[in-house]
């Protein structure tokens, strides 16, 4: 075996040891809520590896070759999106201590609202967790020379028997070590190329763009700032894979703590990354560009600078801090996932034993089966996105996440910002209109003006969302 598969055998070994260590008695409330007993510091902390996924491991460092720091003042966004989290939407869900946060969208409009909104999530989720676990794979692919399904057949497994029991209690402390892994990667590998650059050179950082002027361009800063805030409202706090862990702590003022420390934290950590990806943009044009270095993307910049310059410790290293950054996300999108569509669908929220209704054998089995139908699902989705992948992997998880969460943007702040009602049978024919609106006032606006929408694509779609709402709710009060 290579030090790459045996690091990856005793990474699934430790994954295995603590889920069996942390799992309990495997109850439901422990799999969707962690009894909500979860210490708020413990979740902050690992939702960084939640949040920052092998997507931003690979693509954000190599985006700064062609990019700059053009990300900056999306991650200013960011940090503003979790203090609107923190603000508006925890203490309503607290409030209502739901255990899927769709069920506000049942308690405003009605099931059928609750269900169209736990859809696109699951779509969502879907795509996003597919797309991030598939970079980590074709990497895997490539060192590994293993064959592509088989790699991804192992991966979901692995996901799959180490969330099986615990769930969203064993994903939390789980979180915690494989969100250390990456960080000391990501510390290691800077170290390695401070070693390899002309001191001299680091000087030129101050000449790198943070802000794109230009207002046509899609990454032009105010475009970016809104669609930071708005991508972490809809793609933290709307998404119940994030806002699961947030409602596992104790009460409201812990897990707002949690948010403000998981923002702190992942500021931080992205200005590491940017920084490495400034060191990587110094090493490979002193090398002569990608071609010298045999990439044909930026996405394959860190790849391969970690397993072909710097020796086989930092390639093992690359490859645990990778997957460690992938598996956090991955296993909170499976436990999500799984929680949304049992309570949302399944009704295990139901009656008044709440979640424990579901308690029995029966009950367990479903919620089992519920899990390895989605991880297929995953497996499905992973080894699609092989054979039609042709963009930077970041920029289409964030185009994926435009479309899908959208809906679930508008529909929420119509529901909180407004009082007005809406028909329950109407909002999932506007769920569904929306996205297909957005998509060709996207294409109209390129080819008439040449105005690019960008990310902010889901600011305009959730508009959209909230505008039809809104003409929906005048013809139901007119009837009524």
């Amino acid at each position: 075996m290579t030090p790459i598969a045996i690091a990856f055998a005793i990474y699934a070994v430790m994954l295995l040891i603590l889920s069996r260590v942390t799992g309990g008695k495997g109850s439901n409330s422990s799999f969707f809520t962690a009894d909500r007993k979860a210490p708020w510091p413990v979740v902050a902390y690992g939702m960084v590896g939640a949040s920052i996924s092998g997507v931003t491991f690979i693509s954000v460092p190599g985006n700064v070759f062609n990019e700059e720091f053009l990300y900056m003042p999306m991650m200013i966004g960011f940090c503003i999106g979790y203090a609107v989290v923190a603000k508006v939407l925890l203490p309503i869900f607290y409030k209502l201590r739901v255990t899927s946060i769709y069920g506000y969208l049942a308690t405003r409009f009605g099931e059928r609202t609750r269900r169209t909104g736990s859809f696109f999530f699951f779509l969502s989720r879907l795509l996003g967790a597919g797309v991030r676990i598939f970079i980590v794979i074709l990497v895997l692919h490539t060192g590994l020379g293993w064959n592509f399904s088989l790699i991804a057949l192992l991966f979901i497994l692995l996901l799959l028997l180490y969330t099986y029991r615990g769930g969203l209690k064993t994903i939390i402390w789980t979180d915690v070590i494989q969100t250390t892994l990456m960080l000391v990667t990501l510390i290691s590998v800077i170290v390695a190329l401070m070693s390899r650059i002309d001191h001299s050179e680091l000087t030129s950082i101050t000449g790198f763009r943070m802000v794109e002027t230009d207002w046509g361009a899609p990454r032009n800063w105010l475009k970016q700032l809104l669609s930071g805030i708005f991508m972490t409202i809809a793609m933290t706090g709307l998404d119940q894979g994030m806002m699961q862990k947030n409602l596992a702590c104790k009460d409201l003022k812990s897990s707002v703590r949690n948010i403000y420390s998981t923002s702190t934290i992942i500021f931080a950590v992205n200005l590491f990354f940017l920084f490495l990806g400034y060191l990587f943009t110094l090493y490979v044009n002193s090398l002569g560009g990608l071609s010298a270095i045999g990439a044909s993307s930026t996405d394959q910049i860190f790849p391969i600078l970690a397993t072909g310059h710097f020796g086989p410790f930092i390639t093992v290293l690359f490859f645990i801090g990778l997957i460690s950054a992938t598996y956090p996300s991955a296993g909170a999108a499976l436990t999500s996932l799984t929680t949304s569509v049992c309570v949302d669908f399944l009704g295990f929220e139901s009656g008044a034993g709440g979640v424990g209704s579901k308690e029995s054998d029966s009950g367990k089995r479903i919620r089992g089966l519920v899990q390895l139908s989605i991880s297929v699902f995953l497996l499905a989705t992973v080894i699609l996105l092989y054979y039609i992948n042709d963009d930077s992997v970041i920029n289409l998880i964030y185009k994926l996440a435009s479309y899908t969460y959208g809906p679930l943007l508008g529909i929420f702040a119509f529901g909180i910002f407004t009082h007005r009602s809406v028909s329950d049978r109407a909002v999932p024919f506007i769920a569904f209109a929306s996205p297909l609106l957005c998509l060709l006032l996207g294409m109209l606006t390129r080819s008439l003006w040449g105005f690019d929408l960008g990310f902010s694509l889901l600011i305009v779609n959730g508009a959209i969302t909230f505008v039809l709402m809104y003409i929906a709710g005048l013809f139901d009060n007119k009837q009524k």
